[in-house]
């Protein structure tokens, strides 16, 4: 299939990456290509993407699908709905986001969501909406979404796109159609990228964000793979009780690389947990001891679940005024007191 074809973009567009398509979703867009030429595309979309694998890639790819001039070869990548949907500039497209202030959705931007897809379209087909992450929606802007979903205005598509699902009502998720956008192996990732950006340090990356190339669509990653590097260190060395939990803390908060270091802490836990967890079988029983094969540090899995809560509590709340380095240092002595030579 031709880039053309495939709802290339210009080099200028708004959008991160839209100048390569992810070849791990080319089924889904199999999919939705075969529903609009059969006249059946529906008229919500849930997008379950694993996280950076390109969820509102393929919310704008659907968007342009659905708003292409020329329908025999939609999206044709190359006409002016094309390329006014890939720069973010199409009239009857209409992107919900959360807001910096709360990271959340409110109702009152899905009732003007609602009113703007209630109007005509600018060029007479559909009108858009993506709605990303939908798993932002609070509980009353999820209930008003519903509303929508249950008598969509003629001509409408709504896109949705969520890494977490389960976060939304399930009377919302069965109204949509469901795509699941799987992450891409490493080599995917590094490929894409490199088609993208050229050749750069991109499994060094990817090592430090997971398999989430999209992440590093216009990310610089030498420094993301030295913060990640950094930030395995000092991880270790706090398991092992070599390193000051109080200075780690206060130098961790004080760095502009914070979110991206509690990502790297994140995946170290989550890296930890499957090292300890039986190949054959699932955990059937959490020990309230430490419990480790043999050799190494012994960290307790139950503790490390617990800190993995935390890390994902403390990523979430970064807005919120609090002491970050206070939370740190809690979770780091935790870390420092439960690991020890085995």
């Amino acid at each position: 299939m031709s880039a053309a074809n495939d709802g290339a973009a210009p080099a200028a567009s708004a959008a991160p990456g839209m100048s390569a398509a992810p070849e791990w979703s080319a089924a889904e867009r199999a999919t939705l290509r075969a529903a609009y030429r059969a006249g059946r595309l529906p008229h919500a979309l849930l997008i379950h993407e694993a996280p950076g694998a390109g969820g509102e890639w393929l919310a704008t790819w659907a968007a342009q699908l659905a708003l292409c001039r020329e329908p025999a070869r939609a999206p044709c990548g190359a006409c002016t709905g094309c390329r006014r949907v890939w720069a973010l500039q199409h009239p009857d497209v209409t992107w919900l986001r959360a807001t910096e202030e709360s990271r959340q959705i409110r109702i009152e931007q899905v009732r003007d969501l609602a009113a703007e897809l209630a109007l005509t379209a600018h060029g007479g087909g559909y009108k858009v909406g993506i709605v990303s992450p939908a798993d932002a929606l609070n509980r009353f802007a999820a209930n008003a979404l519903l509303k929508t979903l249950e008598e969509p205005p003629p001509g409408t598509l709504l896109v949705l796109t969520a890494t977490q699902p389960s976060r939304l009502p399930p009377t919302l998720i069965s109204r949509c159609q469901r795509l699941r956008v799987r992450a891409p192996t490493r080599a995917e990732g590094i490929a894409w990228l490199t088609a993208l950006r050229g050749t750069g340090e991109w499994g060094e990356a990817l090592e430090v964000l997971g398999d989430a190339p999209l992440l590093l669509a216009r990310a610089e990653p030498r420094e993301i793979a030295q913060t990640g590097l950094d930030a395995r260190r000092t991880l270790d060395a706090l398991a092992e009780g070599t390193a000051d939990p109080v200075a780690e803390a206060e130098r961790w908060a004080r760095g502009e690389a914070l979110p991206l270091r509690l990502r790297c802490f994140e995946n170290w836990l989550t890296d930890q947990i499957r090292r300890r967890t039986p190949s054959a079988a699932p955990i059937t029983e959490v020990r309230a001891g430490p419990y480790l094969p043999a050799g190494g540090v012994v960290l307790n899995i139950r503790e490390l679940f617990g800190l993995l809560d935390e890390v994902r509590e403390l990523r979430a709340t970064l807005d919120v005024p609090l002491n970050r380095g206070l939370a740190l240092e809690a979770l780091f002595r935790r870390l420092t007191r439960q690991g020890a030579p085995s």
